[in-house]
């Protein structure tokens, strides 16, 4: 009988109310009683979503973050936190974001920190808090978490399957704030494990998934041994380990996984199909195989048909060893498609949201167990949409294809290299030592989202809503001329998000209204499903960022999103390689950035804030992902004449091993996230000598805190010491869309200090 359970489940409930109910306590109009309520009713009605599973995930649901969870779970809490008395929760958040909460007068309570450093979880777009280490940290295990929610699902009579960060991944993906060896403490790590497991097993517990996600990238020889050395440690423990990859492919690791001595293995068999076969050779006879055969981290629907025809010799192979799951959680996918009313009713019948991706497990189940007989209208259903989507002349554009044929290396190469190009853009623009910018937007303000809503909705008509952006744009431009910026932005309050703005203005994209997933703590993005080729019918910002250069004498950057990024956000089609359709982005885009300049606007940023991101997991893989990439952004921003500045802005990603390739992109400038790791990302120029200009992000819009004048000139100077001072641009590490005005303005305003005060000496 083949099991069938899942990795995990979305958190953010259907319509958002986690982000809601946490942006509530935040701002002090909730209490702590009503966030937890809200949590509570998630997780119930979750586990209601998946009762038909044979083990449903439990541990998975989060305050903010997974790994964050996990570093409370052991008890391992950057020292900066430690003194602190109050409630657990609130110490929790201010990890996460600097702050727990506010009063209803907007003082901040339970004292500002510095938050967790945040990156990129893998290849995906979702956030974590990085694990802080140094050689003397201890752990301390707190199971309270996870053993509260294990009673919830208990009670409601679910099979409970715990999920839990593995001991190496944890490892791997902290960092060592003293350089100290981060293996040296696996000893300390395990036994906090292993308590944790012995905790487990006293409440009943039979199954417990552990996510090792790093199997699926290169090993060196240390890593390999802390797996084999953490796992014969583990083993002792009274329940059974799932250790779980996801993501990618085991290869060389293929033997390592396969002979942990562990109850079961998961393997991605959506991106590792091909490790399966070798690993039933090397399996050991006892040991579960669960295979992630549903997509976790795309919306289409799968090819049943196709699925089973390969699964079904590896169900006779295997028998009750075959377990059956999603590849991933699907923390990275939205909750559920009966939620859409509005979503164009064919591309409908083409997706599987996480509710939906269970059902497809659920008939794979049944096929297998009772014959493709006992589901053959599901399976019927279900090749019927595939044959419509594959041949729906919406997907497929003859004149878009020919024009990415045609397209050339001519197309990415700027007129000039960049030493005369500066030369020429520093005699247009006029800009001081350390000029001062924003990365594009300013607050979305309760006043924006109302004038939305009311458009949308049809309450509001064209004329009216465009006067309400306007004088948003308007306030924008006053408050950045009142600060003293160099180079202003418009503030994008037109936008609703970075990419589905522009998505919703190409051919090729369709829009969810309730296609939400988390990116980080509360923020969730809703990504554009990119069906079919693409192109730009009309001029997408050119009105709105003319408007705003009319309001000043300053120069006014242009602002979009570049290629890469707007793929790597968007729910991609998967009926051609990622590359083609990223080249036919960059040719839309393109139009965009040549229609800007012949307006007049000489300062253009073309965001690639996910470049990193689409990385393959495996650093032999990189090249071939970098070749399309930096082309592609090169194809969209290169057509230009020398005068005007290109800047390209990316976000909370490692670049230090990328760096040749960013250079390649040639951007005039490039703005990067370097706060909340202490300009740590800065370490890249001492082995690599970067060319153009660059604008180290000098505080964290990400948190509530309020930089100051000093510690601006701070980070200002550790970034002199790498990169000459005339090259160096002053800004945020983001966009400012969360944050208040009230929070805004005294950070700007300490900004343009620090600038001026570097001024001075430069």
């Amino acid at each position: 009988m083949t099991i069938v359970h899942n990795l995990g489940f979305p958190r953010i409930g259907a319509q958002r109310e986690l982000k809601f109910a946490l942006e509530s306590y935040w701002k002090g109009e909730s209490t702590r009683d009503a966030l937890l309520s809200v949590g509570a009713e998630l997780r119930q009605r979750h586990w209601q979503q998946q009762a038909g599973l044979d083990l449903a995930p439990v541990g998975d649901f989060s305050f903010y973050d997974q790994v964050l969870d996990m570093s409370f779970t052991l008890g391992n809490l950057p020292e900066r936190v430690r003194g602190f008395h109050g409630d657990a929760l609130d110490n929790y958040f201010r990890v996460a974001r600097g702050r727990s909460a506010q009063t209803a007068d907007h003082h901040a309570c339970c004292g500002g920190v510095a938050a967790g450093e945040m990156t990129k979880w893998f290849d995906t777009n979702y956030h974590y808090i990085v694990p802080e280490f140094t050689a003397a940290t201890t752990f301390q295990l707190d199971a309270s978490r996870l053993l509260e929610q294990l009673a919830e699902a208990q009670a409601q009579g679910l099979k409970a399957k715990p999920v839990i960060v593995g001991p190496v991944t944890y490892l791997a993906l902290g960092k060592a704030k003293d350089g100290s060896n981060k293996l040296e403490l696996l000893d300390n790590l395990l036994a906090a494990y292993t308590q944790l497991l012995d905790a487990l097993a006293a409440r009943g517990v039979e199954w417990v998934q552990v996510d090792e996600p790093i199997l699926v990238t290169e090993l060196d020889a240390d890593w390999q041994y802390a797996f084999n050395y953490a796992y014969h440690q583990l083993k002792v423990c009274r329940v059974k380990l799932l250790v779980a990859t996801y993501f990618g492919q085991l290869q060389e690791n293929t033997y390592l996984a396969a002979n942990l001595p562990v109850a079961g293995l998961h393997v991605d068999a959506v991106n590792g199909r091909d490790d399966v076969r070798p690993l039933l050779n090397l399996l050991p006879p006892h040991k579960v195989l669960s295979l992630g055969v549903i997509n976790g981290r795309n919306i289409w629907k799968t090819d049943l048909t196709d699925v089973l025809d390969w699964l079904e010799p590896l169900a006779r192979q295997l028998g009750e060893r075959l377990w059956i799951a999603p590849s991933c959680s699907l923390l990275h996918v939205p909750v559920d498609l009966n939620s859409e009313r509005k979503l164009d009713a064919d591309i409908r019948s083409w997706l599987a949201y996480a509710v939906q991706k269970l059902d497809e497990l659920q008939v794979l189940a049944q096929a297998l167990r009772g014959g493709r007989a006992s589901v053959s209208d599901a399976l019927a259903e279900n090749q019927t949409a595939l044959a419509a989507r594959r041949a729906s002349p919406r997907v497929h554009n003859p004149a878009v294809r020919q024009a990415v044929a045609q397209a050339d290396a001519d197309l990415g190469r700027r007129v000039s290299p960049y030493a005369e190009r500066a030369a020429r853009q520093a005699a247009l623009l006029q800009l001081p030592a350390y000029p001062t910018t924003t990365i594009g937007s300013f607050p979305q303000t309760a006043e924006i989202r109302h004038a939305r809503s009311a458009y949308k909705a049809g309450t509001l008509d064209a004329a009216a809503y465009k006067g309400a952006m306007q004088a948003e744009i308007a306030r924008s431009v006053r408050e950045q001329e009142a600060l003293g910026l160099d180079v202003l932005v418009h503030g994008e309050a037109e936008r609703n998000d970075m990419v589905e703005y522009f998505g919703e203005q190409l051919d090729g994209y369709a829009f969810s209204q309730f296609g939400w997933v988390q990116s980080y703590g509360s923020r969730c993005v809703k990504p554009p499903i990119l069906f079919g080729d693409i192109s730009r019918p009309r001029a997408m910002t050119v009105e709105w960022t003319t408007y705003a250069q009319s309001l000043t004498g300053k120069p006014m950057k242009g602002m979009l999103t570049g290629p890469v990024t707007i793929l790597n956000w968007s729910f991609v089609r998967d009926d051609q390689p990622r590359s083609e359709s990223c080249k036919q982005l960059a040719l839309a885009i393109r139009q965009e950035v040549l229609d800007l300049e012949q307006a007049g606007v000489r300062v253009i940023q073309i965001d690639e804030a996910a470049l990193r991101e689409g990385l393959p997991l495996r650093r032999a893989q990189w090249q071939a992902y970098l070749d399309w990439a930096v082309e592609s952004f090169r194809i969209a921003a290169n057509g230009v004449q020398d005068c005007t500045q290109i800047h390209t802005h990316m976000c909370y990603s490692e670049f230090n091993d990328i760096m040749a390739a960013i250079a390649a992109m040639d951007a005039d400038v490039i703005t990067i996230e370097t706060s909340r790791s202490d300009m740590e990302l800065l370490d890249a120029f001492d082995h690599f000598n970067y060319p153009n200009q660059i604008g180290p992000g000098v505080y964290d819009i990400h948190s509530p805190n309020i930089p100051t004048r000093e510690h601006i000139v701070q980070l200002m100077k550790k970034a002199a010491e790498r990169i000459p001072a005339q090259r160096l641009w002053v800004n945020p590490d983001c966009g400012l869309k969360t944050r208040q005005w009230g929070e805004v303005l005294p950070a700007l305003a300490n900004m343009v200090a620090a600038a001026r005060e570097l001024r001075q000496v430069a």
